[in-house]
């Protein structure tokens, strides 16, 4: 069973977690005789977030917690009993309530592990199963893998902007609730964060948690200097002072003193925090005075509205910052507030058994879907990965040819070697995946970081066969 706060924090079964219209479609495909027909859905994302080129992909330990709970009680089957419509008349008939409480997803998930680079349109799960089931959990799906997603990219984004300094994610306060904050914390440590202020998270996911004190503290005492001493009595070996609470070059002296009282007592100051003001030019004295003091070990943490953007800014300037406090853009996807993540069907079996593709046809080309059932393969050659080729799996690999539709030509990769992204998580609804440690997952997503974050292009797109498959089923429509 995965190790999510879905299970520890919130009561199960998660069968009403869906919206309206995924039931009313059940519904119907109950009354039709198509529920238990076989079908093929992809989740993926058109768009890459805050201008990446990919996405770091995550959510999927959330979303197996999700399947795996997703079920309807008995106060579920009552509730969507009393639903009525437009004419008053009740949504859902006995019979299918009685089928949805009896029911017991038997879907086959394939995934990319979390932490995989992930290019628009490629498939990040690939759910295979009865149509109606499929249906029923397009939407929880989506929510968990879309903002984890989101996330965890962003963090990328900011650790690397931080070049080599500590991040810690302090968006707690700031989340879409609280379920939003412990998926911001966990995803964004994914991607790259050193710690977070959220100690929930840091219980259930054994993130590190990391903490200063607040103004309110300061405020509490008739002085700051008092402020400072009894902080450090309380926690000598963890003392980081906020020192712009009133006047920061008189909050460092103040740090610098209560400091030295520190040393005396055989303990270490930590450092100090800024949350306001031109951080450039205050960390700057602020380093002069610690150093002068004797205080060069001392880090500076600096907060208030950071991003990568304003990090980058900052370390241009000169300023003397040393672990960053990052809150609301990065808990929120300040910038990017979703992903664009979608959930399509792409094929059917009919009543004999046989598969038929399906496509979303679009006047706008980047809303077109793939049909298939499709598997992504990046390809490798002497360590660096080379292209990726959506193909399907039907019909076997068909080599290392692509069609990039983004720049409308054929590419054949130079490549010796590659492997599926897409790997084995549910079969029939029982797991048959071994989920990474997160610590493990944080790394490998440092590592796709580290392959991709720096080209300027990298291809991707279809095979020769899905290729061929889709146009020709464009046309037909025409």
């Amino acid at each position: 069973m995965p190790n999510t706060h879905l299970s520890q924090l919130y009561r199960g079964p998660f069968g009403l977690m869906t919206d309206l219209y995924q039931l009313t479609m059940a519904y119907g495909y109950w009354k039709s005789g198509l529920h238990n027909r076989k079908a093929n859905f992809h989740l993926f994302y058109r768009k890459p977030p805050f201008q990446s080129g990919f996405a770091i992909s995550a959510g999927l330990e959330l979303a197996v917690d999700f399947l795996q709970q997703f079920r309807f009680s008995v106060s579920d089957i009552q509730y969507l009993g009393g639903l009525k419509g437009s004419a008053g008349a009740p949504f859902f008939n006995e019979a299918f309530l009685n089928y949805l409480q009896r029911m017991e997803l038997e879907l086959t998930v394939h995934a990319m592990p979390e932490g995989t680079a992930a290019f628009p349109n490629q498939p990040m799960l690939r759910v295979e199963g009865p149509i109606l089931q499929c249906q029923l959990v397009e939407t929880g799906l989506l929510t968990l893998i879309n903002f984890s997603t989101l996330l965890a990219t962003k963090a990328a984004r900011i650790v690397d902007a931080a070049q080599g300094d500590s991040v810690l994610e302090f968006g707690m306060r700031r989340s879409q609730g609280l379920d939003g904050a412990m998926t911001a914390a966990r995803a964004t440590y994914i991607g790259g964060v050193h710690a977070t202020s959220n100690v929930m998270a840091g219980r259930i996911y054994g993130i590190p948690v990391k903490g200063t004190h607040a103004h309110s503290w300061v405020m509490a005492y008739e002085d700051e200097l008092l402020a400072f001493r009894q902080y450090a009595e309380a926690l000598p070996g963890n003392c980081i002072f906020l020192v712009d609470t009133y006047d920061t070059e008189a909050g460092v002296r103040n740090a610098i003193r209560v400091g030295q009282w520190l040393r005396e007592q055989g303990h270490e100051m930590n450092g100090i925090r800024l949350d306001s003001g031109d951080l450039t030019a205050l960390s700057q004295k602020a380093r002069q005075m610690l150093d002068e003091a004797g205080f060069k070990n001392a880090a500076i943490v600096a907060s208030n509205d950071l991003d990568e953007y304003r990090i980058a800014q900052l370390k241009k300037e000169g300023a003397k910052i040393t672990v960053w406090g990052v809150g609301t853009r990065l808990a929120t996807g300040h910038g990017d507030p979703a992903l664009g993540g979608v959930y399509k069907l792409a094929g059917i079996q009919n009543e004999h058994g046989e598969w038929e593709d399906r496509i979303k046809r679009s006047e706008e080309a980047v809303k077109s879907s793939h049909p298939g059932i499709l598997q992504v393969w990046r390809s490798e050659k002497e360590g660096q990965y080379q292209g990726d080729v959506l193909y399907d799996i039907r019909h076997g690999f068909e080599g290392a040819q692509l069609w990039e539709e983004s720049q409308n030509r054929y590419l054949t990769l130079e490549a010796t070697n590659g492997q599926d992204l897409l790997v084995p998580v549910l079969d029939r609804g029982q797991l048959v995946y071994d989920f990474p440690r997160l610590s493990d997952i944080r790394t490998y997503a440092a590592e796709q970081w580290q392959q991709f974050s720096g080209r300027a292009s990298y291809p991707y797109g279809l095979s020769t066969g899905v290729q061929e498959a889709k146009s020709a089923m464009i046309a037909t429509a025409e």
